[in-house]
């Protein structure tokens, strides 16, 4: 499966519009690969507060599913706490814990 060269798009959108954020980026720029956490941080990085439209459109993949869940466990955070850190229904929370903890 192919995926969108974020790292190029991330690139091209700090070059143009933000370059003063160009340095808080770098360390997840110069991964070879970006995974959908780090996505998901250079967006909260250059646009700022973790936006509420197109929330129907997010999607996860597993392993940032398991990510996510290592995130809660490693802060001890419910899930209540997590779905609201990640911008999530408490009950997606719940159901990918069912899915890969049980």
């Amino acid at each position: 499966m192919h995926h969108p060269d974020y790292k190029k798009i991330y690139l091209d959108i700090l070059n143009a519009e933000y370059p003063d954020k160009i340095s808080r980026c770098r360390n997840i720029l110069q991964k070879d690969e970006l995974s959908s956490m780090d996505v998901i941080s250079l967006n909260e990085i250059i646009f700022g507060v973790k936006s509420q439209s197109h929330q129907k459109h997010k999607s996860y993949d597993k392993s940032a599913i398991l990510e996510i869940l290592i995130y809660q466990k490693k802060h001890k955070y419910n899930n209540s706490q997590l779905a609201e850190y990640f911008n999530l229904s408490r009950n997606t929370v719940a159901k990918w814990r069912k899915m890969f903890l049980v």
